[in-house]
């Protein structure tokens, strides 16, 4: 059956073009069905040499590596987001934070549905930091929530306060949850992600330019966190939840934890370390689609 992308706004219908400014790319100026329509999986991460090394590494996983080893920014006209594609696979960057991500989801939404793709997977791969899990921990997110720990994305519109769901396919978090137990590299749990709008204050960091509670205060809300079921803390997937529900597009969330912050604020491990952690998501994703497309 096929499933394709819901647009919840009607005045679409009535613009003769649509110019996605953020990416640089048009309905008049650019064939995307032709350049998008076989897309089946998208994966956002926040910056753009992530995304490019995740293009490399799903090209090489999937027997598409390009001849000369690299891969050309889709949106090379701005210096907003970056797009790669290879394959049925298309990566892309969203920058850090929700306004930032929710810009270019609306974008993304619509170069989808205007390529008329269909049965569309989104992920999001990342970083974040953990709560009471060893750094270098895989978080698959059941539903984000916000700081006060309610499942849900507030938005101001048009002066009025909406709410919207923030849970994620409950299929799509087994099947990946699966997948980490094939291949059994690294320690991956299912749990709730906190979304909040600041790395600092929002996070309960004391290491920021302006703290005005003390550690107690900062470690007992974190363990009420931990207490709610939040394994790991982040900025985006709040509203990344609430778009890809609303568009009727089966969303996912995996991020590793780069510490844990009931340990800390700060992060220490070396950078080899780090970059190890950055491509478990990555790992995990990849293996994902390979067993989606029968190649495993």
């Amino acid at each position: 059956r096929e499933n394709f992308i819901h647009l919840c706004n009607p005045h679409l219908e009535k613009m003769k073009e649509d110019i996605l400014y953020h990416f640089a790319l048009g309905t008049g100026t650019h064939d995307f069905p032709a350049l998008f329509g076989d897309v089946k999986f998208v994966c956002v991460g926040g910056s753009p040499s992530r995304m490019k090394s995740f293009t490399t590494y799903i090209a090489e996983e999937l027997g598409l590596a390009s001849p000369s080893g690299d891969y050309p920014n889709i949106c090379a006209g701005t210096d907003r987001y970056a797009m790669y594609k290879v394959g049925p696979v298309l990566s892309v960057s969203h920058g850090m934070g929700i306004p930032s991500i929710s810009i270019m989801l609306h974008e993304l939404i619509k170069l989808l549905h205007h390529a008329k793709c269909s049965n569309i997977t989104i992920i999001r791969i990342g970083t974040s930091g953990g709560i009471g899990l060893e750094p270098g921990s895989v978080v698959i997110t059941r539903q984000s929530v916000d700081a006060t720990f309610k499942p849900q994305f507030e938005q101001v519109i048009l002066g009025k306060t909406v709410i919207r769901s923030t849970n994620l396919d409950e299929e799509l978090a087994k099947e990946l949850m699966q997948c980490s137990k094939e291949i059994n590299q690294f320690n991956t749990v299912i749990g709730n992600t906190m979304c909040t709008l600041d790395f600092y204050e929002g996070q309960g960091r004391l290491d920021g330019a302006i703290c005005l509670y003390n550690e107690e205060e900062k470690l007992q809300y974190l363990k009420e966190a931990y207490d709610s079921g939040v394994r790991n803390i982040e900025m985006e997937s709040s509203v990344f939840a609430a778009m890809c529900n609303l568009s009727g597009v089966k969303g996912a969330v995996v991020c590793v934890t780069l510490l844990n912050r009931l340990e800390g604020d700060q992060i220490s491990s070396s950078h080899d370390v780090l970059v190890e952690y950055q491509q478990r998501p990555q790992k995990l994703v990849g293996y994902f689609i390979k067993k989606s497309l029968g190649k495993v």
